[in-house]
């Protein structure tokens, strides 16, 4: 009886997996302090209105984004001959293929709005200004590179909608004063869209684009957690 009792007082508490998977990894690279102190900030109350929010769910549809582009890509075939009919494929042949390549359509429509709202309010309430310009920088250029995740994968589909609206898109990039020419040649890989501007849009759309926008959203939000949220006006 005394073993027994011996034994349950020196038996350790239980804890889930998950706890003990940090305490592991955190006993070897002693992770927790830091990373503490950047979640555990807290958050002032004029910041919890829903306005403020933009910005976060902008972050949260990128992901969405991430999630169902990597299901798509195991499907797709970015070439001239294929990317047609793998969109097909994905649609009729792939379990839940219509509602993820739904999901991936609507989360970037609303990745553009979002973050256009985001950049919309944030210049209402003067949060560009000293010193904060850094981050209205780095805000533009996310906003550019999502508004070329959207024009680059528009070509993707490979039908005659995608086809016409990517010739009228790289054509108004041709237009732009004295970088014009070397814009279109550029983007199109020649003068006319042809099967290497897919192979191109497709290069940019799931390996550049992706990494510039998550190196920039990094330095964002580090700026945004040092400086913290403005002050509404």
């Amino acid at each position: 009886m005394y073993r027994t009792g011996s034994v349950i007082l020196n038996r350790k508490t239980w804890k889930p997996l998950t706890n003990r998977t940090a305490e592991w990894i955190d006993e070897r690279y002693e992770i927790s302090e830091p990373l503490s102190k950047v979640l555990k900030k807290p958050v002032p109350k004029y910041a919890l209105r829903w306005f403020y929010c933009l910005g976060g769910i902008t972050a949260f549809l990128f992901v969405v984004q991430g999630v169902t582009g990597i299901m798509l890509a195991f499907y797709y075939k970015p070439t001239p001959e294929a990317a047609y009919a793998s969109i097909q494929f994905i649609e009729t042949q792939v379990r839940f293929g219509a509602a993820i390549r739904a999901i991936h359509h609507w989360a970037a429509n609303g990745m553009i709005i979002m973050c256009t709202a985001h950049m919309l309010r944030v210049f209402i309430m003067g949060a560009y200004k000293n010193p904060r310009e850094m981050n209205w920088v780095s805000g533009v250029l996310l906003l550019v590179l999502t508004l070329a995740f959207g024009f680059t994968g528009y070509l993707l589909p490979w039908d005659q909608r995608a086809f016409w609206a990517t010739t009228v898109g790289s054509e108004i990039a041709g237009a732009v004063p004295i970088i014009g020419n070397l814009a279109l040649v550029f983007l199109r890989v020649g003068w006319n869209v042809t099967g290497e501007t897919l192979s191109r849009f497709y290069a940019l759309h799931v390996i550049i684009i992706p990494l510039l926008t998550v190196t920039f959203m990094f330095a964002h939000f580090l700026m945004v957690r040092r400086q913290g949220v403005m002050r509404p006006l």
